[in-house]
């Protein structure tokens, strides 16, 4: 055998072998898609703890660990005082939401019948005749909301064990909430521990630019929590403010729902819609289509608004990249990769902008490079790792 043709041999088999160890490590990544998942929330609420605690060092010239101390212990005070009265006012509206939501649907269920929407639109006839069939030897059932509402329920049942396995059950719910808080735990108290560890598995040729893309990554994921937080509080204000003007008795539970809802871009405005709209049929149903533009308006201006100009240049994604991300980290990774889309986009687009534009097409400009490194530096100083 000639040396060329033994070359291209080994060329072929150092090829096979890179592709199998290729595939089976996205055979364990799938396999651990959840405890990875769960330690990506868990790095996000280290971050969220470590804003206060560097403004502790820095301005208050405290240790790092009474800071830790002082953060996450000012944390759950600030929850606690704020969300004991929240709470209590919620909790005393939801059983009054509850009856309204569901005297709401009883409306609607008896308004909202086969026949009379066949006597306005014809062509339904055929639609229902598809979609909801009569069963063999039965009239056609004029409950045709309710069987909506069934066949969906029998969707969101099969669906629920790929899509929604966080909230399959309370227990796996709140092991799951423990697992992110000790993992936090252990990750804000040596932080310098992982991201040596991280820096040290790279190349040696590669680990000042593996420095700069953690570095990235942490204040893009900052921007993040900053831009989330700030949108949050206004959507449930401006919600809030709108249905209590339309004369919606619940308008604070549903203000704080529509803001937690609003976590969840493009999906959240549409959960938040449908008890707002069955309150709004029962206490103000000549005002049900302003209750539709309030929800759908005040996300709007969230969306096209407050975060574009919240948001640093590096977290204005197009929306088209935010609905993909939710999609396709939903499938893969269930309610919570839907939940945590958008930071998951932001990272992704991070890592493929510095590890394939630029180090791999070579396409660094030389001014945005030196405009991207002060701020980057400035707001990630704790990244640097420590001399070994």
């Amino acid at each position: 055998m000639s040396l060329r043709g033994s070359r291209s041999v080994n060329i072929g088999l150092r090829n096979v072998v890179a592709t199998i160890l290729i595939g089976l490590g996205l055979v364990f990544v799938w396999q651990i898609r959840g405890t990875l998942m769960l330690t990506f929330a868990a790095v996000i609420l280290v971050i969220l703890f470590t804003m206060p605690v560097r403004l502790l060092v820095r301005r208050f010239k405290l240790s790092r660990f009474l800071a830790i101390v002082v953060s996450v212990f000012g944390f759950f005070v600030i929850i606690g005082v704020l969300g004991v009265p929240i709470l209590s006012t919620i909790g005393a509206q939801s059983s009054a939401l509850g009856e309204r939501v569901q005297q709401g649907i009883d409306e609607l269920r008896a308004t909202v019948t086969r026949e009379t929407l066949v006597a306005q639109f014809e062509f339904l006839e055929g639609f229902f005749e598809v979609l909801l069939p009569a069963a063999e030897g039965s009239q056609p059932s004029d409950d045709v909301i309710g069987q909506i509402v069934s066949q969906l329920t029998d969707a969101l049942g099969r669906l629920g064990g790929t899509v929604l396995p966080v909230v399959g059950g309370v227990a796996n719910t709140i092991l799951s909430a423990l697992i992110i808080f000790f993992l936090s735990m252990y990750l804000l108290a040596e932080p310098d521990l992982y991201v040596n560890g991280i820096i040290k598995l790279t190349p040696r040729w590669y680990r000042a630019r593996m420095l700069t893309i953690l570095q990235r990554l942490d204040s893009t994921l900052r921007a993040w929590l900053s831009v989330t937080g700030v949108s949050m509080i206004v959507v449930a204000l401006l919600t809030g403010i709108g249905l209590a003007l339309l004369g919606i008795r619940e308008w604070f539970a549903l203000g704080v729902l529509a803001g937690l809802l609003s976590f969840i871009p493009n999906f959240g405005p549409v959960v938040a819609l449908v008890p707002s709209v069955a309150v709004a049929i029962v206490e103000a149903p000549d005002n049900v289509i302003w209750v539709v533009v309030v929800i759908y308006g005040v996300s709007f201006l969230q969306s096209q608004v407050v975060s574009p100009v919240l948001a640093s240049e590096r977290m204005n994604m197009p929306a088209i990249l935010i609905l993909l991300g939710q999609i396709i980290f939903g499938f893969f990774f269930g309610f919570l990769g839907l939940m945590l889309a958008v930071p998951l986009s932001a990272c992704v687009a991070v890592l493929v902008d510095e590890m394939y534009v630029k180090d791999v097409l070579g396409d660094v400009p030389k001014e945005k490079e030196a405009a991207e490194a002060a701020p980057v530096n400035e707001v990630s100083e704790e990244l640097v790792p420590s001399p070994s």
